[in-house]
């Protein structure tokens, strides 16, 4: 099976890509597979490490850009449209996967008119404009929530799950207690941002740790900084002699899973397909940012279940951080039943459900 990835950007997009592409390499192991996107995005960075082929496209963003820049968006999106038809007549694709993101919006279209079947990948409950206008276009909309149905053709929406890395499932916590230098018997708080970390999350943990004194002895925790924050941030937890691993990125992300009994994050469409996948509690910060607003609508989705606490970044500082902490680390019972719930959103095997629709599409096609 000859198959194209594209669409990137962020990891919310990037990775159920990665997720995607490693669930047909189990599947089809003679399979060859490539990513399309920009060498703006992360998937820049991040494809050259998986051994996966990589192509660029010279698409530029359009939402949220000056007039200007929508202009040289326009004559970008041209130029993508020839880069990818050159891309497919190559390459000889038997399937095209948009995995979100501007990057996908050019390779996807020129697929459909060269009659490749594709599929896109929404994880977000509101789709962004790349998808929205690509949905009336795909041969299949592979979805994550029920709700996101109203945004595509009927007859083309299946709801799927966002397809995650396997690795994330398969955490082991003896290793994760070496890499961490964990102790048994406290419990442990993962806290992260994003690759880049997220100062205000930085910032109101910090703030946070002198309402939580009282748990100093019962806890531990783990927190991704990024590299901006790093070093502060490491000083205020030795300030106050809390048992902390700090790090700039966490590479073992499946341990740090693995042992974490509360997690405390942005609401990107990978995180929250992750934490579920796991059954992990969380406290959920929407990044207030993000296109359309996705993040915070992907955490209202969780609450409304009991599956998550939610905090908004304008709403987010040190005491009513610590005051969430607090609630769920001395009541068990409420974070086991969070832990259900979690768990009941969770979908382990959306990239095999994703990968029998593209099946029955190119047997159609044949």
């Amino acid at each position: 099976m000859k198959v194209i990835v594209a669409g990137g950007g962020t990891g919310g997009h990037l990775f159920p890509g990665i997720a995607l592409a490693d669930d047909i390499m189990n599947k089809y192991p003679e399979s060859k597979i490539m990513f399309v996107g920009t060498e703006r995005g992360l998937e820049a960075k991040v494809i050259p490490k998986t051994g996966y082929e990589l192509k660029f496209i010279s698409i530029k963003g359009f939402v949220g850009k000056s007039i200007n820049d929508k202009a040289r968006s326009f004559y970008s999106l041209f130029k993508s449209l020839s880069e990818c038809k050159d891309i497919i007549n190559s390459f000889l694709p038997d399937i095209v996967f948009g995995v979100g993101g501007y990057a996908s919006f050019p390779m996807v279209f020129a697929a459909h008119f060269k009659k490749i079947p594709t599929v896109i990948l929404e994880q977000n409950t509101v789709p962004g404009l790349a998808n929205k206008i690509l949905g009336k276009f795909a041969d299949a909309v592979a979805i994550t929530y029920p709700e996101t149905i109203e945004h595509f053709p009927k007859d083309k929406v299946y709801l799927t799950g966002t397809p995650i890395r396997k690795e994330i499932l398969s955490g082991d916590r003896k290793k994760a207690q070496s890499i961490f230098n964990l102790e048994e018997g406290r419990a442990t708080l993962l806290i992260f941002g994003g690759s880049l970390g997220a100062r205000k999350i930085n910032r109101a943990i910090t703030e946070g740790l002198s309402y939580i004194l009282s748990l100093k002895n019962r806890i531990q925790i783990i927190h991704q900084t990024g590299e901006a924050d790093y070093n502060w941030v490491s000083t205020e937890y030795r300030n106050l002699s809390f048992k902390a691993t700090v790090l700039p990125f966490i590479y073992d992300m499946a341990e740090a899973y693995s042992v974490a009994d509360l997690i405390i994050c942005r609401a990107g469409a990978s995180t929250v397909a992750e934490i579920t996948a796991l059954g992990k509690a969380s406290i959920l910060i929407p990044y207030p940012y993000a296109a359309y607003n996705h993040q915070e609508m992907n955490a209202r989705r969780l609450l409304s279940r009991g599956a998550c606490e939610m905090v908004l970044d304008k709403e987010l500082n040190g005491e009513v951080i610590a005051k969430k902490i607090m609630r769920l680390l001395d009541n068990p019972e409420a974070r086991k039943e969070m832990e259900l719930a979690s768990q009941a959103f969770g979908k382990i095997n959306a990239g095999e459900k994703i990968i029998e629709i593209g099946e029955s599409l190119i047997r159609r096609r044949m």
